[in-house]
């Protein structure tokens, strides 16, 4: 080797031996600093665009996580991003103490989308939950007349609605709920995908049933083939309302804009967050009919923040996106070549392949889930593990069908290391 070769080669070495100790210096900071609530890969990014991420060494990744659902229209799409500067311009926080021109008009939208009477805008799909929490219980006492302090609502085992205080006491996750007590009462957990479980478990004590139409945490768990009518059906019967948590599943990640949609089932509630904010902004909101979202009164749930006008213009442009660039069919569309290529890996270490749209996982008969993405990570894929043996592949629904067999090459690659 020549004298300027091995001078390139110990420039190159240099630049990445000052780039590694770059991200150590990020992410040590961040660890002295910061509260270790999170358990992050070990990249440090600076930049995205559309279903790509790159980092602060100038590595391209593709994004297979999509900030769990959040970024459904891709990083930094360049409509949102406008829609924010212009309204950063005008205005960007009243309170509720006003109004503002632009919470209405975002309203009026969901109620139409969800065929719904009223809305109520929040911040985080967690205060989302909590609003349909509240909504149930409300509607409990003064509808079904449950005693004073008595109502219940039946959730499933597995489920993920967030970490608040009152939503841990209902997890069956131990890493959410421990140490957390004591915890809320007023809740039942059922088996996931039971239907006649949730028909036993209904007393006149329950106002409401909360469930995920897919449940995404515990690892796309699909239910079982008319789960959803099943439970709709229960729910009328039984006289009790019936509130689907779309936050992950919802704005086009199943495939439709809705996953009540796949078996045209309307719940009584719908509480919606992360893709309404396109990546930009907390957003969420709960729409229901007027019998329910009706019996708040001034002074009884609200948020300083929720529903501010940059909010709104971020929620009506991310609304925009997913519907005028179609974002719901192309799930459908490349979800199902997605599915496909995946099966097609027919490895021993694969217990199951499942997904519905762009929400698919891999789940390995062994623990070994999280060793996978960091040696996906490797190769320039970033995706997140779940409960040791699950994968989670969930692209933004920008992503494009090059991108889908480049992944699915790397996931081929990275199983014949295992």
């Amino acid at each position: 080797m020549g004298h300027k070769a091995k001078s390139v080669m110990k420039i190159c070495y240099i630049f990445k031996t000052i780039a590694m100790s770059e991200i150590r210096n990020f992410i040590a900071r961040e660890r002295r600093f910061g509260a270790q609530n999170y358990a992050p890969l070990p990249v440090v990014l600076e930049r995205g665009r559309g279903a790509e991420v790159t980092d602060v060494d100038g590595k391209r990744y593709l994004d297979c996580l999509s900030a769990y659902s959040a970024l459904n229209q891709g990083h930094c799409h360049p409509r949102i991003a406008a829609a924010a500067r212009a309204q950063m311009g005008r205005l960007t926080l009243t309170s509720r103490a006003f109004y503002n021109d632009r919470m209405g008009p975002l309203l009026e939208r969901l109620c139409r989308l969800t065929k719904m009477d009223l809305g109520l805008m929040m911040n985080s799909g967690a205060e989302a939950v909590e609003t349909a929490i509240k909504a149930m219980r409300l509607w409990g006492y003064r509808r079904r007349r449950v005693p004073s302090d008595r109502a219940e609502i039946i959730v499933c085992q597995g489920n993920f609605h967030g970490r608040t205080t009152t939503i841990v006491s209902f997890s069956s996750d131990p890493g959410s709920y421990k140490n957390f007590g004591p915890a809320t009462p007023g809740f039942k957990a059922i088996p996931y995908g039971d239907a006649a479980a949730l028909d036993r478990a209904i007393s006149k004590r329950t106002c409401g049933f909360l469930v995920e139409p897919i449940q995404g945490e515990a690892g796309v768990r699909i239910p079982p083939p008319g789960y959803l009518r099943q439970v709709r059906e229960i729910c009328s019967r039984r006289g009790v309302l019936l509130a689907f948590d779309e936050i992950q599943t919802g704005l086009g990640r199943t495939g439709r804009m809705f996953c009540a949609q796949h078996e045209e089932v309307q719940p009584d509630l719908f509480i919606l967050g992360k893709a309404l904010s396109g990546g930009y902004y907390p957003v969420s909101a709960v729409t229901s009919k007027r019998e329910v979202l009706g019996l708040f009164t001034p002074g009884t749930h609200g948020s300083t923040f929720g529903g501010n006008p940059l909010a709104c213009a971020i929620a009506m442009a991310a609304l925009d996106v997913i519907e005028k660039e179609r974002l719901a069919e192309r799930a459908a569309e490349l979800g199902g070549y997605f599915y496909e290529r995946l099966c097609e890996l027919d490895h021993p270490s694969i217990r199951e392949v499942r997904g519905r749209g762009l929400l698919l996982a891999v789940e390995f008969k062994q623990p070994i889930a999280h060793r996978f993405c960091e040696r996906l990570m490797e190769r320039g894929v970033l995706a997140k593990d779940t409960h040791g043996t699950t994968v989670r592949l969930a692209p933004p629904l920008v992503v494009s069908r090059r991108q889908i067999d480049r992944i699915c090459d790397d996931v081929r690659a990275v199983l014949a290391r295992i």
